[in-house]
C-alpha cells in the first residue's frame, strides 16, 4: 500500500488531500494559505512528515480548450519545488472542473451549508487524487 498526497495549487490558497493505492480512495486534509504571494512551505512540509507519501499527485489547470490557464508556470513551479525539497515524484493531472464538483459536493450535503470555501480546495485535491488513482491502475 502507497500512500499518497494530492493538491489543488492556486495562487492564494493551495488544498490537500491523502489517498492512497489500496482502496483509490483520497480524503481532504487542509486548505492551506499562501503568503505573501508563496506557498506555506513549513506547513506542507509538516504534512509530508506525518503522511510520508511515496509520490505526489497535483493537478494542472487547463482551459476547457485544452490550453494552459494563464498561471500554470507557477503549477509547474510548485512541482518542481515539491521534488527538489522532498525527493518526491510529482505526477501532473488534469484538474479541469473539480472546484466545480468540489462546491457542488460540500452544498449538497445535508445539515448546516458551509460559511466559506475554506474545505473547497481541500475537497478538490481529493478530487484530483482519486482521478489520478482511478487512471493509473499500478503503483506509484
Amino acid at each position: 500500500m502507497s500512500t499518497l498526497l494530492g493538491f489543488d495549487f492556486g495562487p492564494r490558497k493551495i488544498g490537500v488531500a491523502v489517498g492512497q493505492t489500496v482502496t483509490r480512495t483520497a480524503r481532504p486534509l487542509a486548505t492551506l494559505r499562501s503568503r505573501d504571494d508563496r506557498p506555506d512551505w513549513p506547513a506542507i512540509e509538516s504534512i509530508v512528515r506525518e503522511w510520508q507519501p511515496s509520490a505526489v499527485v497535483l493537478g494542472l489547470p487547463l482551459n476547457m480548450d485544452d490550453s494552459p490557464v494563464d498561471w500554470a508556470d507557477r503549477v509547474y513551479r510548485f512541482a518542481r519545488q515539491i521534488q527538489g525539497r522532498f525527493g518526491l515524484p510529482v505526477h501532473l493531472t488534469d484538474e479541469r472542473l473539480t472546484s466545480v464538483e468540489a462546491r457542488r459536493q460540500l452544498w449538497s450535503r445535508p445539515g448546516p451549508r458551509p460559511s466559506d470555501h475554506r474545505w473547497e480546495d481541500a475537497v478538490a485535491a481529493a478530487l484530483i487524487l482519486e482521478t489520478w488513482l482511478s487512471e493509473h491502475p499500478c503503483d506509484a
